[in-house]
């Protein structure tokens, strides 16, 4: 038998082996199923994204805490909250599922919520009031009373860790991958995903804060608990038409198995023809057959049998740890091929850290006043311009250019996942020179004009308009718009069926590497600058200091990110896109057509 032969053996074999297995279908609701799953999301960021922004304010006001020591808990908290969605994602894939971790992580949100609000309305479980209301003597939190808090903060980090990875994935499976609606349905839910959560941070940070610190604790933490017990009821409610995709086992046992035998095996052959290799495919997986790639070559050698490689009855492999199967090499090509996008991600997050961060320092030294009224907006409110901008164009995008890009495109999306975040990318390059030249003109009025404040101020405040600061916050949201939500679609949809929630947790994860990145980066600058004839460009007083180079540096830092994400996205290739069709027409002896570009 020649190889044409054999190859076409082979194939058919493998036809009839999927013939042979049984297809269950999932009663699929889709948009049925949006307003538990999205119902729960928001009333669960209304009730957690608030606080959580506000817990340093609560720790020093009431609790009485030190600012540094304040800060160090907040921040552990935080990065706990996005590295612990590891462990959830991984728990959610290996042994629970989707619908029981959120079930059980919504159920302890509430149970968190409910432990701040009570040391917030029982006066034992909060220090007493400072005696004097300048005092800076006041009496620390005990033992029990942190214990209390800390606690609160324990179910709320599990709550955290199991909601934020698996939500998303979970809507999306409520829609049927294998229609063109269900598809189109999977798309305009990511988008509308997104807009409710930006409407939820929004009303959370502005209103939520403000009961909290200007009308009482104890009404301002109660609010959020009982918008958590609203979450929990919603998402309950939907538990009969939800699509539960079980779990199979620990799918990163999986990974480290291709990994361990390509190496044990490194120094065999690859036949010329890959349909020779192990290619075992369980009849009960969620996962999608995908066709085999030129990409990460030396994993195939994990499939290549020797006589020492023993197979069961039902076609499996009797170690796993000895020989794996193609399909399991490609399901972690597919992961290998998302990490150099997820770095660019990395990079692209460090950019809205900075420019959030600065611009309250910004406005501070700025005319906050609200048109010509007396009324100053507060300085940690600009940043909400960032989400108005992005919950205005969601819909326009999901509604309208989508559509309308359809008709040209002829792809289902409009445009590629990978075109959608290089266009967001250019957005916030855009936003950080905007920035640079607003920080500039701010500085240069603050130096030759009458600035405004107080008398103890006078030299420190701009008469520049604070509004000025929108135009660059309004491109970073909508930058967002284009690559974060681009990119947590893209780690859905790219990602083997199930490790979807491992892959959602590796886009938190980012977001919490580009902070730690951004303050190092900040370090670096500072440091660099301080001694430099130009002086510190981040000084305090930012009329003395340079901080549009800063941001035309970050800027820099994006041009470079974008020259390397357009060769990571000429490199990638889309799950499911393999080498069949070369193999087709090789069996044929015609000309393969060339493949479309990514």
């Amino acid at each position: 038998m020649d190889k044409t032969e054999s190859v076409v053996a082979v194939t058919e074999s493998m036809e009839k082996n999927e013939k042979d297995v049984p297809k269950k279908e999932p009663n699929y609701r889709g948009i049925v199923a949006m307003p538990f799953v999205i119902g729960n999301e928001t009333f669960e960021k209304l009730g957690t994204i608030g606080t959580s922004t506000n817990l340093l304010v609560y720790l020093t006001s009431v609790f009485h805490m030190k600012s540094i020591a304040a800060t160090n808990l907040v921040n552990v908290f935080n990065g706990t909250c996005n590295f612990g969605g590891l462990i959830g994602a991984y728990l959610c894939d290996t042994y629970f599922g989707r619908y029981k971790t959120i079930g059980f992580a919504s159920v302890s949100s509430f149970f968190g919520m409910l432990a701040l609000a009570l040391t917030a309305a029982v006066p034992t479980l909060h220090p007493p009031k400072c005696e004097k209301k300048d005092s800076t003597i006041c009496k620390s939190a005990s033992a029990g009373q942190m214990a209390f808090l800390i606690s609160g903060f324990i179910f709320l980090i599990v709550g955290a860790s199991g909601i934020r990875p698996c939500n998303l994935a979970f809507g999306a499976d409520q829609f049927n991958p294998n229609t063109e609606s269900g598809r189109k349905g999977t798309n305009s839910f990511f988008n509308w995903y997104y807009f409710t959560y930006t409407f939820a941070v929004m009303v959370s940070s502005t209103i939520i804060v403000y009961v909290q610190t200007d009308v009482s604790w104890s009404i301002g933490l109660a609010i959020p608990t009982i918008l958590m017990l609203l979450s929990c009821v919603l998402f309950f409610a939907g538990t009969k038409i939800y699509v539960k995709v079980l779990p199979e086992g620990s799918p990163m046992t999986s990974v480290a198995q291709v990994i361990a035998v390509s190496i044990k095996k490194r120094g065999l052959k690859l036949p010329e023809q890959h349909f020779t290799l192990f290619n075992h495919i369980p009849a009960d997986t969620i996962n999608l057959k995908l066709p085999h790639t030129d990409q990460f070559r030396f994993l195939d050698k994990a499939a290549i049998l020797t006589p020492e490689d023993q197979i069961k009855s039902d076609g499996s492999a009797a170690n796993p740890w000895n020989l794996c199967s193609m399909q399991q090499i490609e399901e972690v090509k597919c992961l290998l091929r998302m990490v150099p996008i997820w770095i660019a991600g990395i990079i692209f997050e460090i950019s809205g850290v900075q420019l959030q961060n600065f611009v309250v320092f910004q406005a501070l030294q700025s005319n906050r006043q609200l048109f010509s009224t007396s009324f100053k907006i507060p300085a940690g409110t600009y940043v909400v311009f960032s989400m108005v901008a992005l919950s205005i164009w969601l819909p326009i995008y999901d509604r309208i250019v989508v559509p309308v890009l359809r008709r040209y495109t002829k792809k289902e999306d409009g445009i590629t996942l990978l075109q959608r975040m290089g266009i967001g990318i250019v957005l916030t390059i855009s936003a950080l020179f905007v920035a640079g030249i607003v920080e500039t003109r701010r500085r240069t009025v603050a130096l030759t004009r009458p600035t405004l404040g107080f008398a103890e101020e006078k030299g420190s405040i701009s008469s520049l308009s604070a509004m000025w600061f929108i135009p660059q916050l309004a491109l970073f949201g909508l930058a967002q718009g284009f690559t974060f939500i681009g990119e947590n679609e893209l780690f859905y949809k790219q990602s083997p069926e199930n490790m979807r929630s491992i892959a959602a947790s590796l886009v938190l994860c980012g977001v919490a590497f580009s902070n730690y990145l951004s303050s190092f980066i900040t370090e670096i600058v500072q440091k660099a600058t301080t001694k430099g004839a130009s002086g510190n460009w981040l000084a305090q007083d930012l009329n003395k200091a340079k901080l549009d180079n800063f941001y035309y540096v970050v800027g820099a830092l994006e041009i470079l990110n974008l020259g390397y994400f357009l060769l990571c996205a000429k490199w990638f290739r889309y799950k499911g896109t393999g080498d069949l069709t070369l193999e087709l027409a090789a069996m044929e002896k015609v000309q393969p057509e060339k493949p479309a570009e990514v």
